[in-house]
């Protein structure tokens, strides 16, 4: 068996409520961000934003590396050549669109779709308006929608898969997406992608649509919110699955790369 701290690490994060808090701050991550970026180690944003929205973050973040957007729905990067590709894992917006509406119609439920929401729902719902809103409503393959109430979801789910699809809840909004569509299946596509199968992942998250990112890493951190861990990430961070840390949002990101990265010798120094 290989020393792990020989091997080549990827830093996978989810960046809403994990890497940002929930007005959109990730300063306290800055230095650690900095340093891995220094260091060589590769920062993959792996989120329910789209491409636009990663893009202007990897920009004020001085990042270079590939990223997943829409929950895996796609997965972005650069050629050596410094071209820009991108890879869709899963069906399109338009093809996703009018499912969303035969779902509400099938549950005599209203789904309000996000490219739907006014400038003061965005506002009040995500704290997004104007150009930032627009930025997060241009969706190419997933359809975010304001969540149903819970009492709903085996239902929504039932339906949601009889048209092969699947419906995965963050801590905002719903997402539907394609039914092989998750974080964890983007970040296997991206290491073949890249060449890079056996790539070793810490990965970062805060929410239900995290567990299959989760999942699939070589370590995994649930960063938790001001109350705690979200209780469908408590059962993975009691069983010792995966790794609590020890503050919210980016304060917690920062503190938990910085302990746990295997091999990061001075990179933190």
């Amino acid at each position: 068996m290989s020393d792990p701290q020989s091997c080549r690490w990827w830093v996978v994060t989810d960046l809403d409520g994990t890497l940002m808090d929930h007005h959109y701050d990730w300063s306290p991550a800055a230095a650690v961000l900095r340093a891995l970026q220094r260091a060589g180690v590769p920062v993959i944003p792996c989120t329910s934003k789209t491409a636009v929205e990663v893009e202007r973050f990897r920009a004020d973040a001085q990042l270079s590396d590939p990223y997943i957007v829409e929950n895996g729905g796609a997965i972005h990067g650069e050629t050596a050549t410094g071209e820009a590709w991108e890879e869709a894992l899963g069906p399109c917006w338009s093809a996703l669109k009018p499912c969303l509406q035969e779902l509400s119609e099938q549950l005599a439920v209203p789904l309000r779709a996000l490219d739907e929401l006014t400038d003061a729902e965005g506002e009040r719902l995500l704290g997004l308006s104007g150009t930032l809103l627009k930025q997060a409503q241009r969706r190419h393959c997933s359809v975010p929608f304001v969540p149903p109430s819970m009492a709903i979801q085996p239902r929504l789910d039932a339906l949601a898969a009889a048209q092969g699809l699947a419906v995965v809840r963050g801590n905002r909004m719903c997402h539907l997406l394609g039914a092989n569509v998750s974080k964890g299946n983007a970040l296997t596509a991206l290491k073949q992608r890249l060449g890079e199968p056996d790539v070793k992942v810490l990965a970062l998250g805060d929410s239900p649509n995290d567990l299959p990112l989760l999942d699939v890493a070589d370590l995994a951190v649930v960063v938790p919110g001001a109350d705690g861990p979200h209780p469908q990430l408590s059962a993975g961070v009691q069983s010792g699955r995966f790794a609590l840390a020890r503050a919210a949002h980016a304060e917690g990101w920062a503190e938990a790369v910085e302990r746990l990265l295997p091999g990061k010798g001075t990179i933190f120094q």
